[in-house]
This record gives structure tokens, C-alpha cells and sequence, in this order.
């Protein structure tokens, strides 16, 4: 099918407003990422079309679950973020409908894995979300030892993700229900992300784009052991001979069936384990004139192929 758009001028807008007032001036024809609080006043404007779907991105919470020590804590001599019930107890503490509805007005999509819908391994079996139980997550934290709860500081970048730092807000007021003091350290992504990869921080936010549509990558890249060519996006020190193994297996196996019971063995055990705590699969907008059909991309990288102009539609 022969392209339908023959010119293409890319005007880099990084402030939200700005880009907004431009394809409301008229200055732009489209714009992606419009930003959540933006996209009711948009679908209300007659001259203006507005398309949602989901990104190949989830967005999770990282915790420091191998260093004897967190650096951030009033917790000295041990690690709470080691004990699988605290992590599970957190796991219950994030309230991720209320977040959907709130924070991200409706624009997202909650989550109980870190793999997205369309990556293979991931099944709506390993997405459950456990029910949102503070009683339970208290009674919990006390059976690990901490009855009163702890502090720690948790870092998210602010101009990465969509509404990531509101995000971030949000978690910290979740988790003081449950006596979990979280002093919230928001910076640009600049500062963000290589604190993380230097193992730098005890608790986090990231998101996770799988490109290869494969658990493989989610594995090699987040929950092995951190290497000279593994695990490089692996912040929170987990190590585990097992899966680090089972990770090299699959790019060696070249039968499907087995290397996707592989895969289905690595993700029951660490959803077990709960080393990330999924928030949700985050949602995308795109906002263009009325003749323009511009289809929302898995990737956010739209696609010029797909470009329709709407009045030499049949």
C-alpha cells in the first residue's frame, strides 16, 4: 500500500503545555503523549481526534533485596526488603486501581506482572494483582519483624514516564498506611537512571519495554545476577544461581515447547519471590487533526505506513 504521506516536519516540543497550545494554534497537525489531564479537554474539541492504547511498557517498583544493609533506612544491621513478606506485604499495600483512577485518570492499565500483554510467558494466570489488604500487609511486616513499620527513601524520575513523579506521590501515601516511612527523592531522569544502574538507590520506579516481544529479555536484562554482560538494569542485587541459569538456557533451546516451559517455570518463581512490584502497563495518547488517522503504536514510534488521511478513506 503506497504511503499517503509525502512530508513529514518534526518540531520537538518538551514542555507538555507548549505542545498542547500548538495543536490547539494549529502550529502542529499531531503530537504524542498528550498528558493525562489533557485528554478529556481534548476529545471534548471537534477539531481535534484523540486515539488511546497501550505501550509494550510496564511501569514497576524496584527494591534493594541483597545488600545486608539499606543505606536509607532507620533499619540498621539488616535488610527489610530481603524478607519476601515485607515484599509481599508491599505488594499488597499498592493500591494500583486507585492510582489508575486518580493519578492516571483511568489511563492505564493495573497490573500483577512486569511483562506486558503480547510478550511470550506472559498469561493472564501470572497477572493477578492481590487484593488490596492493609490489615493483611500490616500483619505481615510485623511477622518479618517489623511491627512498626520502617523508612526508606525512594527515588522516581520526573519527566520519563507518564505522570511518573504523581506516581511516586501516590506510593508513599499507600505505604505510610501500613507504617512504611518513604521519603520521596524525585529528579530528572538524567540523575535517575544512572543512580540505578551504579546501584545507587534501595527502592525505585522504572519501566520496562520489551522489544523482543520475549521473556528472555525481561530476564537477562532485570533479574540476573548484574554482570559485565548480564543483568544490567538489575538494581536491586537479587541473584539466583537457579534462574540465572535457566535465563542462558533459552538462548540455547531451540525447542519451542521447552523453552517455553522454561520460561513458565522462571515466572513462577519470581512472581513468588516479588522482587519488582507491578504498578500497571502504561497507557498511550495520541491527539492529531480530524483528517488524520494515526493509529497508537505498541512502541510509541508511529509508523508512516500507517498514516491515513481520513476524507480518502473508501
Amino acid at each position: 500500500m503506497p504511503l499517503e504521506i509525502t512530508e513529514l516536519v518534526y518540531v520537538p516540543i518538551k514542555s507538555d503545555a507548549t505542545r498542547i497550545a500548538a495543536l490547539l494554534s494549529g502550529e502542529v497537525d499531531f503530537v504524542q503523549d498528550v498528558p493525562v489531564q489533557d485528554i478529556q479537554r481534548l476529545q471534548q474539541d471537534e477539531n481535534l481526534r484523540v486515539v488511546i492504547g497501550p505501550e509494550n511498557r510496564a511501569i514497576f517498583l524496584g527494591m534493594n533485596v541483597g545488600d545486608p544493609e539499606l543505606k536509607s533506612s532507620n533499619i540498621k544491621g539488616r535488610n527489610p526488603f530481603a524478607d519476601k513478606r515485607v515484599r509481599h506485604a508491599i505488594n499488597m499495600a499498592v493500591n494500583r486501581q486507585a492510582i489508575q483512577k486518580v493519578v492516571m485518570r483511568g489511563q492505564s492499565i493495573p497490573t500483577g506482572i512486569i511483562a506486558p500483554p503480547g510478550v511470550n510467558g506472559y498469561t493472564k494466570e501470572l497477572d493477578v494483582i492481590p487484593p488490596h489488604d492493609i490489615e493483611k500487609a500490616k500483619a505481615l511486616l510485623a511477622e518479618a519483624g517489623y511491627p512498626d513499620g520502617f523508612s526508606v527513601s525512594l527515588h522516581c524520575p520526573n519527566d520519563r514516564y507518564v505522570n511518573d513523579e504523581a506516581i511516586c506521590q501516590a506510593i508513599v501515601g499507600q505505604l505510610a498506611q501500613i507504617g512504611i516511612q518513604v521519603n520521596l527523592v524525585s529528579q530528572s531522569k538524567s540523575l535517575h537512571f544512572p543512580a540505578l544502574q551504579k546501584n545507587e538507590v534501595d527502592f525505585y520506579l522504572l519501566g520496562w519495554g520489551v522489544p523482543t516481544f520475549d521473556s528472555h529479555y525481561i530476564f537477562a536484562y532485570l533479574y540476573h545476577t548484574k554482570t559485565d554482560k548480564e543483568g544490567g538494569w538489575n538494581s536491586t542485587r537479587y541473584s539466583n544461581p537457579k534462574i540465572d541459569e535457566m535465563t542462558a538456557s533459552l538462548t540455547q533451546e531451540t525447542d519451542l515447547a521447552k523453552r517455553n516451559q522454561i520460561i513458565a517455570e522462571m515466572w513462577k518463581i519470581l512472581q513468588d519471590e516479588t522482587i519488582y512490584i507491578p504498578i500497571h502497563i502504561q497507557t498511550l495518547a495520541y491527539a492529531m487533526k480530524p483528517d488524520l488517522d494515526i493509529p497508537v503504536d505498541i512502541s510509541n514510534q508511529p509508523k508512516l505506513k500507517f498514516v491515513r488521511f481520513k476524507n480518502q478513506q473508501q
